[in-house]
């Protein structure tokens, strides 16, 4: 091993320890404030300890929202992933396409501008009148949210590409097809990359906003109930589920970046 990459080693070591003292730091806190001090009454902000107990009792029980944890995950993530891989698999080749094509820059960007600025959540009761309360419509407001960030950010990818790159390329003898995949598209895999963890964020965002108006499973829709009946520590642990739940897939997406993005972000 060189002697860089033990530096790289060491450097992720003490920034995994900062990660960890952080949190440590943050619910020893958090503890001290409600256990210990009660600067809060139990039904506002139950302490950590309550929080764990509850998250441990909705791994077993349906009670008081008609689903476990885990039947409540797998709702939510049943709707996100539909809704994010669309808004993804559409938005990114639009994005480049608008992009490198002129003339469906000039066709599409008129529509997307008018879009764009629409909130995700004004979408919610059209979704709903045209596919009612089910998957597809939970699955579409998220599509709606997944796609603009891909659009956006593949565009901007393809924009900054140097235009000394691409004459190089063509005093090569690449057309221009070639080098769309071979220097525009490879430039862009940062942004591409920034545009699919906003859409992420965004995604979860979305889906809690329209779970929480219509559904009966579902993370959004058990912070919703549980907030009439004034139960805070499961509220948290939904609050905490749908955080761990973005940050694995934010690491999941960081991992795909450093395979696929020359000299991207390492582990």
């Amino acid at each position: 091993m060189t002697e860089l990459e033990k530096k790289k080693q060491r450097d992720k070591r003490k920034f995994a320890l900062i990660s960890v003292c952080s949190l440590c730091i943050f619910f020893v806190v958090w503890y001290i404030a409600t256990a210990v001090m009660h600067l809060m009454p139990d039904y506002c902000l139950p302490s950590p300890v309550q929080v764990l107990e509850a998250f441990i009792y909705k791994l077993g029980n349906k009670a008081p929202d008609g689903g476990t944890l885990f039947q409540h995950i797998v709702a939510s993530l049943k709707v996100a992933l539909s809704g994010y891989f669309l808004g993804a698999v559409i938005g990114i080749p639009l994005g480049i396409c608008m992009a490198w094509f002129r003339r469906i820059d000039l066709f599409v960007t008129p529509l997307f501008d008018l879009v764009r600025p629409v909130p995700t959540i004004a979408w919610i009761p059209l979704m709903i009148l045209w596919f009612g309360i089910g998957l597809g419509a939970k699955a579409a407001i998220i599509f709606v949210s997944a796609f603009i960030p891909c659009v956006i950010n593949s565009y901007a990818g393809i924009k900054q590409t140097k235009p000394v790159h691409l004459w190089v390329a063509q005093t090569f003898g690449a057309s221009r097809t070639k080098m769309l995949f071979t220097v525009a598209i490879p430039t862009a895999m940062p942004l591409i990359f920034t545009g699919l963890r906003i859409s992420l964020q965004a995604a979860w965002t979305t889906l809690c906003a329209a779970e929480m108006l219509a559904a009966n499973k579902g993370l959004g829709y058990m912070i919703q109930l549980n907030r009439s009946l004034a139960r805070a520590d499961l509220i948290i642990v939904g609050m905490l589920t749908i955080g761990f739940i973005g940050t694995v897939f934010s690491a999941g997406l960081g991992k795909l970046e450093s395979k696929m993005v020359k000299g991207g972000k390492k582990g």
